[in-house]
């Protein structure tokens, strides 16, 4: 474990200005993706969208890292066949990967569930290192109801979170470390605040438990808002404190950044949230504030591509404007008029 490059690469994903491209969506979410705008999913069609994304023209301006998928790792671009992580790295963009096997039940749970895909991790990690990702991601789901998240199912995916970032680390990987509490549901912002420190607590003691260094490591976590069923809505300012609490709270300043899931808003408040967080902390944050969105970044321009070959310049314009708005929103410096 180089432990000075792992914090190098940490620091350059999150650089001021800059954020993640989520890009790593299973084939069946992408099929979802594609049946809202009746283009069939295939592996050609999926390799367009990509690349349509990945060679907008001067997107390293504000996208630090990409987070792929196994089968997006492997994928080259259409035009001259480069292997999208040696594309990326010559933009000076870093090529990740998403590792996990995706949320299952939890044995002896009614509803909860716990993230799968340790087995054979070192192995997979090695490979991917070959490949060219130098960064990894694991997502954790904990849901919000009247008997849920229970300690256990906060316990074990902490633990699993912990394993996955040593072993990444063990590899020479950083590790984006991503507790989502998911927002369905008609609880508050208060319980939802509740429930997300108790999360953050508890991944903190385990990755500190199994060794993890936390120089080379980034939190994906989700901001803090109320059930999006809930008869009480949040304000922007409301959310953006009760964010920015919590991870004063939880979050230990050797974490070179945090990088926010969207978590299914939209993409305006994905972005109003972001920039109001900044503009709170300006220049006194222990951590850099950016995004790490795909359905924030991208449903733009997957609206104006729709398959039409003749529409992925329009579609390419409007990725690189949503990435430019939330570019300024690591900043402080976004408003609503400039959508």
């Amino acid at each position: 474990m180089n432990i000075e490059n792992l914090n190098k690469i940490a620091v350059k994903m999150v650089e001021k200005g800059k954020g993640i491209l989520a890009a790593d969506e299973s084939s069946p979410t992408c099929k979802k993706r594609f049946d809202s705008i009746n283009v069939e999913s295939t592996e050609k069609n999926r390799n367009v969208y990509r690349d349509m994304l990945f060679t907008t023209p001067n997107m390293n301006k504000f996208i630090s890292g990409v987070i792929l998928f196994d089968e997006t790792l492997r994928q080259n671009t259409i035009e001259d066949k480069v292997p999208f992580p040696k594309y990326l790295e010559s933009l000076g963009v870093i090529p990740g990967i998403k590792v996990d096997k995706g949320a299952h039940p939890l044995a002896n749970s009614n509803s909860e569930k716990v993230t799968e895909g340790l087995d054979g991790l070192d192995d997979r990690l090695k490979e991917y290192y070959s490949l060219g990702a130098r960064f990894a991601k694991w997502r954790a789901v904990i849901n919000i109801s009247d008997s849920a998240p229970t300690e256990r199912a906060i316990s074990v995916n902490a633990h699993a979170l912990g394993r996955y970032s040593a072993l990444c680390q063990k590899n020479d990987i950083v590790p984006i470390v991503e507790p989502e509490i998911i927002m369905d549901g008609t609880h508050t912002i208060e319980k939802s605040f509740s429930v997300t420190e108790s999360v953050l607590n508890a991944t903190f003691k385990e990755l500190f438990s199994q060794g993890v260094v936390l120089e080379g490591i980034i939190l994906k976590p989700n901001m803090v808002l109320a059930g999006y069923d809930s008869s009480k809505k949040a304000s922007v300012d409301k959310v953006a404190e009760m964010t920015v609490m919590v991870l004063k709270r939880c979050v230990p300043s050797a974490v070179p950044g945090i990088a926010f899931l969207s978590g299914g808003q939209s993409d305006e408040n994905a972005t109003a949230h972001l920039n109001k967080m900044n503009k709170i902390l300006g220049n006194n944050s222990p951590w850099n504030l950016t995004y790490s969105y795909g359905r924030a970044l991208q449903a733009p321009a997957l609206k104006a591509w729709s398959g039409h070959p003749n529409k992925i310049v329009d579609a390419q314009k409007a990725f690189y404007k949503r990435a430019e708005l939330n570019s300024l929103a690591t900043l402080g410096n976004y408003n609503s008029d400039m959508e």
